[in-house]
């Protein structure tokens, strides 16, 4: 709790809920709405615009109770609130779903800058994140490192291509189903970097590190 003597913990259940509660629902939404236009304060606005305005209040009370239940929020998290709330509010006043699809785009290169940046400095910053779920040497997450920013570039490229060249459907499938797969892939992948870097809580090598 903020303020209380340190991060609690939380149900994985309940945390998959608060994160990917809003974008099922924003889907569900889109599907129920998409093939209607809607009229509100003497504006018409599409299905996808009215799915992202139900989208932006959602996600700001699922983070709202995350925080108050765990007293802590990761950099993505944050990032990801502020964007949603600025560029899916463009998208609702401005009537244009445009912004909306590339918020996506503007997070990944964001993070991939982020990360860029730390690299640069010789500083794997996604150790200060995820140090405890995935004890490493500092090479093994300067290689995580530079491997995860080389994804967020190419995820940042694919919701170009998706949201520019494909209908809102298959962007909406794409947000909702085709990143979050993506994501989970690559790190499925690094299993055998996680392994081969591995250290204990003492920062003690596991194994042996010749090589990449």
């Amino acid at each position: 709790m903020p303020g209380g003597e340190g991060p609690a913990t939380i149900s994985k259940g309940l945390k998959f809920a608060l994160d990917f509660g809003p974008l099922i629902i924003f889907f569900a939404a889109f599907m129920l709405l998409k093939d209607g236009t809607y009229t509100i304060l003497g504006r018409d606005y599409s299905g996808f615009v009215v799915a992202t305005a139900l989208f932006i209040p959602l996600i700001a009370v699922s983070t709202l109770i995350l925080w108050r239940l765990t007293g802590r929020l990761a950099p993505m998290q944050i990032a990801t609130l502020v964007l949603v709330t600025v560029f899916g509010g463009l998208s609702v006043w401005l009537n244009d779903p445009r912004f909306f699809k590339m918020k996506p785009t503007l997070i990944y290169l964001l993070f991939a800058a982020l990360l860029g940046f730390g690299l640069w400095r010789g500083k794997p910053w996604l150790q200060l994140v995820m140090d405890e779920a995935l004890p490493m040497t500092h090479e093994g997450w300067m290689i995580l490192t530079k491997r995860l920013v080389l994804m967020f570039l190419g995820l940042a490229v694919a919701n170009e291509l998706v949201w520019r060249t494909m209908s809102d459907q298959a962007w909406v499938n794409f947000k909702t189903f085709g990143l979050t797969a993506l994501l989970i892939a690559f790190f499925m992948t690094q299993s055998g970097l996680i392994a081969r870097y591995g250290a204990d809580k003492d920062g003690e090598d596991k194994g042996d590190k010749g090589g990449l």
